[in-house]
């Protein structure tokens, strides 16, 4: 019988181990690696747009992403193009195209950590829109831990008492866009195949912004191409981490750590930028992740009563 090397031996006594993982845990670690590619994405949109327009630097990365999942789209056209809904499809890219822009711009002039923080305000505008567009009911409870996070919000926000950071605003309104994004993808799901949402959002998104982009065009350096094809990289690996992540372990073990973004934020702004979030944030942070796990644990635990 021939002798397995070494370094195979290694590889499949690793991969025997990973898959003995508890499902949990296993999701945790792929959960952990989502954040920490979506924060190093933030660090690449703040470097590069120090010398590209946000609207270039958007339609650059959607470039990438749109050539990464093109395979996709093609195997399955043109059947992925047929929609019941071609209205809220439209609506879901110029949400997605204003959480992006709104959101990106924030990165460009804020710490990393105070864009990151105030991202999770994504949680309690979920919880208005879905009374608003999908009628659901919300108890008292989940009403408070509403207040108390839109309150860490407005501590961020105001830090000095001179004003309202007109950056970090945009980082709430990238904030409630996304929120957007994610209830009508709640409806589009009950009439639209996944690869007809996906096929939407990876084509025009790009086709929206392009005239913003050529009309604002920087010719970027080999080192700002670079960046942008990084930025466009990392997209992909976070949101296949948290693929696997959601696919390995229970969403609410999983979500909670996407919150570990916040302390990824941090070391990388300190480390690239010399950036620490002053007190202000961290008091404000502490008020919007408490919310958020809240709301998001009492939700599972009422997931679980109905369902049994």
């Amino acid at each position: 019988m021939p002798e397995i090397a070494p370094e195979r031996r290694r590889s499949h006594g690793f991969a025997a181990r990973w898959r003995w993982l508890p499902g949990n845990v296993r999701g945790a670690v792929w959960m952990l690696a989502a954040a920490l590619f979506f924060s190093v994405m933030l660090a690449l949109i703040k470097l590069v747009g120090r010398h590209l327009p946000v609207s270039q630097v958007l339609l650059l990365r959607q470039m990438v992403m749109f050539v990464t999942v093109l395979p996709v789209i093609i195997a399955h056209f043109p059947e992925n193009m047929i929609t019941h809904r071609p209205w809220l499809h439209a609506g879901r890219v110029l949400c997605a195209l204003t959480a992006m822009y709104c959101g990106f711009t924030a990165v460009v002039h804020i710490p990393l950590a105070d864009a990151t923080a105030i991202s999770f305000a994504k949680a309690f505008f979920i919880t208005i829109f879905a009374i608003i567009f999908l009628g659901e009911t919300v108890g008292i409870r989940r009403w408070m831990a509403t207040i108390v996070g839109f309150i860490g919000v407005l501590v961020m926000l105001k830090p000095t008492g001179g004003g309202l950071n007109i950056y970090g605003l945009l980082a709430l309104i990238g904030a409630a866009a996304a929120s957007l994004v994610m209830i009508s993808i709640r409806v589009l799901t009950r009439t639209e195949r996944s690869i007809t949402i996906l096929t939407y959002q990876a084509v025009f998104v790009g086709v929206v912004i392009l005239p913003f982009a050529l009309w604002q065009w920087v010719t970027p350096t080999l080192y700002e191409l670079a960046l942008v094809v990084g930025i466009g990289v990392v997209s992909v690996g976070g949101q296949m981490c948290n693929i696997n992540a959601y696919k390995a372990g229970e969403a609410t073990v999983v979500s909670s750590l996407d919150f570990s973004r916040l302390l990824w934020a941090t070391l990388i702004g300190l480390v690239l930028f010399d950036q620490l979030p002053g007190w202000q944030t961290w008091a404000g942070a502490s008020l919007v992740v408490s919310a958020a796990l809240y709301t998001l644990i009492r939700e599972a635990r009422r997931g679980r009563r109905l369902n049994h």
